[in-house]
């Protein structure tokens, strides 16, 4: 029969089933007299008045009490909240992606003259035969005073209006750029995103809807044509709106009347009047606006009296009169099977020519 003092299964594996392993934690009779023993009444038990083997709370007020583990990660989370919302915030304007590549698209077209084109009456004042309405420079652009749109403030409003003017005149108005060949002047007005689109409508400028020089600018071919006078006479208006909440958009549409000669003429010689219709349309983010460039996207030129069939992707080319009139071949009818031609090439007829 088994000792007593084993368990019903035996002595666990392992282990000794000695006491002197527990002789060191054997409390004397002495220290089991001394020990106080007290039972909490009913009322004392319901009183909640003896301490709760709890995790310490912390008070929140209002919340109630939240354990501490909980209040920590709490707080870390608040931390990184708190830190991904500054820097979302703070972090610099202009991070993000700036549009590149190709960007503007052109169109351009010849007005050819319905009849033989003839010099103004009177070359002292070249502009005598035009209609009301139209004013010298700048002031024939009617830009409107800068109001708010949904997303821009009137400041922001007025600062791309101004870039707009400016770069207008710089691009239509600027002798050096209309007869000199200078691209300087406009170049600056440019974002980052479309300097190498410009740069390559410059240097070898074709009519494919995006590299064209007289997309960006009015010019004439230095070794043709010269001003007759340097003032430009100029109508239009401009409109304002957004093309979406972060991006202003102004669209221009104005007539620019020049008076032309040709290259190397004696004072005195015929002068004929050039007319330009530009219809631009301009895009601003907060960056453009804070560097005072804008971005074109979309250039739109009417031109005459201009001979068809002749690009105009370099320069514009205007027919200049002489004495008795020069007649210039009617545009040729439009075949549109003919696949071989791109269907942005076209030529109108200027009325009135």
């Amino acid at each position: 029969m088994g000792d007593p003092r084993e368990p019903p299964e035996g002595t666990p594996e392992g282990g000794s089933g000695n006491e002197d392993e527990f002789r060191s934690v054997v409390f004397d009779e002495s220290f089991v007299r001394a020990a106080r023993i007290q039972e909490l009444s009913a009322r004392e038990r319901l009183a909640g008045s003896f301490g709760k083997a709890t995790r310490p709370r912390v008070r929140l007020g209002p919340l109630g009490t939240v354990p501490r583990q909980a209040l920590i990660l709490l707080l870390l989370i608040l931390l990184a909240f708190g830190t991904a919302v500054y820097f979302g915030v703070s972090s610099p304007k202009g991070t993000a992606a700036r549009p590149e590549g190709s960007q503007l698209t052109v169109s351009l077209v010849a007005l050819s003259p319905a009849s033989a084109v003839h010099p103004v009456a009177d070359p002292a004042n070249p502009f005598a035969a035009l209609p009301t309405g139209y004013g010298d420079g700048a002031l024939g652009l009617n830009t409107p005073t800068g109001a708010p749109t949904g997303h821009f403030s009137r400041v922001e409003v007025a600062k791309a209006l101004d870039t707009v003017q400016r770069y207008l005149v710089a691009s239509s108005m600027s002798p050096t750029v209309l007869v000199q060949g200078a691209t300087a002047d406009v170049r600056v007005f440019v974002t980052p995103g479309e300097l190498a689109e410009f740069d390559a409508s410059v240097a070898q400028p074709v009519d494919d809807r995006h590299h064209a020089a007289t997309g960006w600018m009015v010019r004439f071919d230095p070794a043709k044509v010269a001003l007759a006078s340097n003032t430009v006479r100029v109508a239009g208006a401009m409109l304002v709106d957004e093309a979406d909440g972060g991006t202003l958009r102004i669209t221009t549409d104005h007539t620019f009347v020049y008076a032309l000669k040709p290259a190397g003429a004696p004072a005195g010689a015929p002068v004929t009047l050039e007319t330009v219709r530009r219809q631009l349309t301009f895009q601003f983010d907060r960056v453009d606006l804070a560097s005072a460039q804008l971005r074109l996207v979309d250039s739109v030129v009417q031109a005459g009296p201009a001979p068809c069939g002749t690009s105009m992707a370099g320069f514009l080319q205007p027919v200049l009169a002489t004495g008795q009139g020069t007649v210039v071949a009617p545009p040729a009818p439009v075949d549109p099977a003919d696949h071989a031609r791109p269907g942005w090439q076209v030529c109108g007829v200027l009325a009135g020519g």
